[in-house]
This record gives structure tokens, C-alpha cells and sequence, in this order.
């Protein structure tokens, strides 16, 4: 590796030590939830529902998956599926709870508890999103399919997402809008990068309705909550412009075909903290609090 001076690096002067050490102040906008070990800070005990399904989570793209698919469980009659979710707010440390850190000793949202696991037994946990969708898949027998090809092809585009969104989200998200300095390398870097995968969706979209070919599944419950948000201009301020996302026209038909489904609608809402109060709904424990107990319905209920 040809290394360069320090002079030349960015900041200037910067040169890498021998054993890298934690600067606690060097973190960006998510400075005070990051850290480089493992394990609870504090005991914190998870509240628990009426459902046998509970999910832990919060209206992040990865957070969103989950309850996409949970809904859409529901919206084809799988009674079974109905939940309780409950808001793990990551900039209060709640993912470092005692009880969060059971669930998922990773502290990554979503995270899941299932009461009544199929076959009976002791509660199970599931974490990792791309998991917790083919948990459930496969609990109802649902958006999943069982012949080989388009299983397979399901699975396949499943793990590209798991794969390609750290570009997405980590690289070119937290360079292009969380970083403490703008750095045109990395920018660039990730900026490449995300527009290359926009580049396999459009491609492959043109010749298929969904990621899977015909059929909606997990693969597109996993997928559209960063790439259609991104075609959206809805995540990182202006990236929908600095990346020319209008110009993927197949990612554009696949993702508008999604935002329209009722049930991609009602699990955005899910867990969100934050934007226009009648698109949050900060605990979701029936169907119903959808329609009273949104957070613009509470505050108008508060202070009629």
C-alpha cells in the first residue's frame, strides 16, 4: 500500500497510528449511540403485549421492512400476524437496555419475540431484518414461495439488499449527510457505488414487475424501504437530485407501485417518531390505532 503523507491526507496532518484508538467526539450526528463494544449499559426491562408476535423497532429503513411485512401478513388474512411494536428510541440508548440486548445482542433495530413459535415451545427471538422477514415468511407461508426457482431468486435479491445497503445507508447516507466534514473521496466513493446498484435494480426491473419476477415478496419488502425512498427523494436531504434517481425509470414504476399498497402505507407509520404527526404512530398494538391513536390524533385529544 503506497502511503501518503501526512500533509497529504484528510485533515491535513492526519496520520494513522499504529493501533487505533476511540475518539469519542469524531462520531457525526450519531456520535453519542455509537461505540466499539458489545453489551448492555443498563438494566432495562422490554414492556410486553397482548400479541403473541413483539416487535422492538423504530421507522428506519431496516425498521420499516418489518412492519411492511407484518401488515401485509394481515392485509392477506393471516390473523395470526397481529402485533405489538413498541418504539426502541436509539438516540436514547434504548437499544442498550438489558432487555433490548437479549433480544439482540447485536443493539441493532428491528427485533423480534415470538410467544407462540410454530411447534410450540419456549418464546423465540429473531434479530437481523432480512431474518425476521424470512421468519415470518415461512411461520405463515407467505411472500415467500416454495418452488425452488423463485425461491431462490427470492432469497438471491434478498441478501443483495443485505449486502448492498451498508453502501447505501452507512457509506454514501453518512458521508453525503451525517459526517462532521464533507469529504469528496468517500462521497464520491459511495456516490459510485449507490448509482451502480440503482443501476442493477433498473436493469432488472425492466424486465421484471417485482424482484422476484412476477410475485411480491420479501425481496421487495426488504428492498423498498432504501431504494424507494431513495427514487422517493425522501432520505439524506437532496440525494434524490445529487444522484439523478429520476433517471432509473423502472426503479421509479417498482417503487411507486409499492408506496401505493395500503399496507406499505400503514407500516411506515409504524414506530416513527418524527415528520408530519399524522403519519406517526408511535406504539401500534390493534389495527384500530391507526385511525385514533396517531400522534396528531393524541395531541388534538391532549389538548381539546
Amino acid at each position: 500500500m503506497t502511503e501518503k503523507s501526512p500533509a497529504d491526507n484528510f485533515p491535513a496532518g492526519y496520520d494513522v497510528p499504529k493501533v487505533w484508538t476511540w475518539d469519542k467526539g469524531n462520531g457525526g450526528a450519531f456520535a453519542s449511540i455509537n461505540r466499539p463494544t458489545a453489551g448492555a449499559t443498563r438494566d432495562q426491562d422490554l414492556p410486553v403485549g397482548k400479541h403473541p408476535l413483539q416487535l422492538y423497532s423504530l421507522a428506519t429503513p431496516n425498521g420499516v421492512k418489518v412492519t411492511i411485512m407484518l401488515e401485509e401478513l394481515l392485509a392477506a388474512g393471516h390473523k395470526d400476524a397481529e402485533y405489538d411494536a413498541w418504539p426502541i428510541r436509539i438516540g436514547d440508548g434504548d437499544q442498550f437496555g438489558s432487555g433490548f440486548v437479549d433480544v439482540n445482542p447485536n443493539s441493532k433495530i428491528p427485533a423480534l419475540m415470538d410467544h407462540a413459535p410454530k411447534g410450540g415451545g419456549a418464546p423465540v427471538r429473531v434479530f437481523e431484518s432480512a431474518s425476521i422477514l424470512t421468519y415470518l415468511a415461512e411461520k405463515f407461508g407467505a411472500f415467500l414461495p416454495s418452488e425452488l426457482r423463485a425461491r431462490t431468486e427470492t432469497l438471491n435479491w434478498l441478501f443483495w439488499q443485505m449486502g448492498s445497503a451498508p453502501f447505501l445507508g452507512g457509506g454514501f447516507g453518512h458521508f453525503y449527510a451525517y459526517a462532521p466534514m464533507k469529504i469528496k473521496y468517500a462521497i464520491d466513493r459511495y456516490a459510485m457505488e449507490v448509482k451502480r446498484q440503482l443501476d442493477v435494480l433498473d436493469r432488472h426491473l425492466a424486465e421484471n414487475r417485482f424482484l422476484a419476477g412476477s410475485e411480491y415478496t420479501i425481496a421487495d419488502m426488504a428492498t423498498w424501504p432504501w431504494y424507494g425512498n431513495l427514487a422517493l427523494g425522501q432520505v439524506y436531504g437532496d440525494a434524490g437530485t445529487f444522484l439523478e434517481v429520476q433517471s432509473y425509470e423502472h426503479v421509479q414504476r417498482w417503487t411507486a407501485e409499492i408506496a401505493a399498497r395500503p399496507a406499505v402505507k400503514r407500516g411506515r407509520m409504524v414506530n416513527r417518531l418524527s415528520g408530519n404527526p399524522s403519519e406517526q404512530l408511535h406504539e401500534r398494538h390493534d389495527a384500530s390505532d391507526f385511525d385514533t391513536k396517531t400522534e396528531d390524533k393524541i395531541v388534538e385529544k391532549q389538548t381539546a
